[in-house]
């Protein structure tokens, strides 16, 4: 059987991470998590429990998590948001990885609660994530804050079965200064990468966005919270564009 190292990075993530440990405590040897200084009980919870706790500065999703993943002990890497756990369909079939490790990444689904209900359309179900992978097969990419783990040319992936758990927003509020920060990051990555961004995606991405999260991804069905979430997301792209453009534009000046 393989040993595996689950891997968290937090800030500030009182309200959660009890949560996320207790569900990886079954299929951890090891619960390494790493912290961009928490100014909340977020490191007397991990204390309290078999963690080994790390702080370390902050300077971006994917820089931290890759940080965070060779930090670990073991080359089999379980790596979790502090808001996700494991269900209990999906715990053991990552046990049933540890005793016969055939492949060198594992996807599953996340199943995402907003303000309490659980969203299963909207673009966000099935949300297909790798996150059990060999770290010598693999590392953290992407473009900030929407990191994802990439594994090299030739890979073997297999989809396990069970859901990964993720409560996202606790008020309609949070999602929205949240989308407010993630569109800024988002906006200062496509200047830096001198992507071209011309106005016309400030008109026509985020109304596009909004029309195949409501309709063709049925954000209908989830009912009152479809409607918020596929606003406030569309109004995300829009502020990405519209910050992006201006960033572009002062940056020429």
């Amino acid at each position: 059987m393989i040993k595996l190292s689950v891997v968290i990075i937090t800030f500030n993530e009182e309200r959660n991470i009890s949560r996320c440990l207790d569900s990886v405590k079954d299929v951890a040897d090891e619960i390494v998590v790493v912290d961009s200084f928490s100014t909340d009980k977020t490191r007397e919870i991990c204390e309290s429990r078999n963690v080994r706790f790390i702080e370390h500065k902050f300077e971006g999703h994917i820089e931290q998590k890759n940080y965070a993943m060779n930090q670990a002990s073991y080359d089999y890497i379980l790596s979790l948001d502090a808001d996700e756990a494991l269900s209990d369909e999906l715990k053991t079939s990552i046990l049933e990885v540890k005793k016969d490790w055939t492949h060198d990444g594992y996807t599953f689904n996340r199943f995402t609660n907003y303000c309490g209900k659980w969203i299963r359309h909207s673009g966000w179900y099935p949300d297909v994530k790798l996150r059990l992978w060999d770290r010598r097969k693999g590392k953290w990419q992407g473009v900030n804050p929407h990191d994802k783990c990439v594994l090299e040319p030739g890979a073997k992936v297999k989809h396990l079965k069970g859901d990964l758990l993720h409560y996202s927003y606790y008020t309609i509020e949070e999602h929205i200064l949240q989308a407010n920060k993630f569109s800024t990051i988002a906006a200062e990555q496509l200047v830096k990468k001198k992507k071209h961004v011309p106005f016309i995606k400030v008109l026509i991405n985020p109304f596009f966005k909004f029309l195949r999260n409501y309709f063709l991804k049925a954000g209908f069905l989830d009912g009152y919270y479809g409607f918020i979430i596929c606003t406030i997301t569309a109004h995300e792209t829009f502020q990405k564009y519209a910050k992006a453009w201006h960033l572009a534009r002062s940056g020429k000046k």
